[in-house]
């Protein structure tokens, strides 16, 4: 099975379907991006915009979901972005934290819980 994911105007995905390898393989039986567009255009209409994408993430990245954007430049789907101050990391294409998570995390008794607080750009102890 192939997954495609159809992109807005602004290169946003709006919905990931599933598709037949069937109706993605070329007359010897090779699976071709091309072929696998063609088919979501036939059933989506001709102006939609499809791209596809891995469920083992092993092209572009990531699995695309609703809501991630397609890089061009990248070829690759990224996330919404979590929170402003966050940055893109350019060979993962996944945000981080200008902050790193505490090391801490995880240990003690009770467990140490830390959130991202927007407001002082850091991690805050939950727990």
């Amino acid at each position: 099975m192939a997954h495609f994911a159809q992109l807005n105007e602004n290169n946003v995905v709006t919905n990931v379907i599933v598709v037949s390898n069937v109706e993605t393989s070329d007359a010897n039986g090779v699976e071709n991006e091309t072929i696998g567009v063609a088919f979501c255009k036939k059933l989506f209409g001709a102006n939609t915009q499809w791209v596809q994408t891995s469920y083992n993430s092993n092209m572009r990245k990531h699995f695309a979901g609703i809501g991630y954007t397609y890089d061009a430049q990248r070829d690759a789907f990224v996330p919404p972005k979590p929170f402003n101050s966050w940055i893109l990391n350019e060979d993962t294409c996944t945000w981080q934290a200008p902050v790193p998570f505490p090391e801490d995390a995880g240990t003690g008794d009770p467990a140490k819980i830390y959130s991202w607080d927007e407001d002082t750009i850091n991690w805050v102890l939950v727990v």
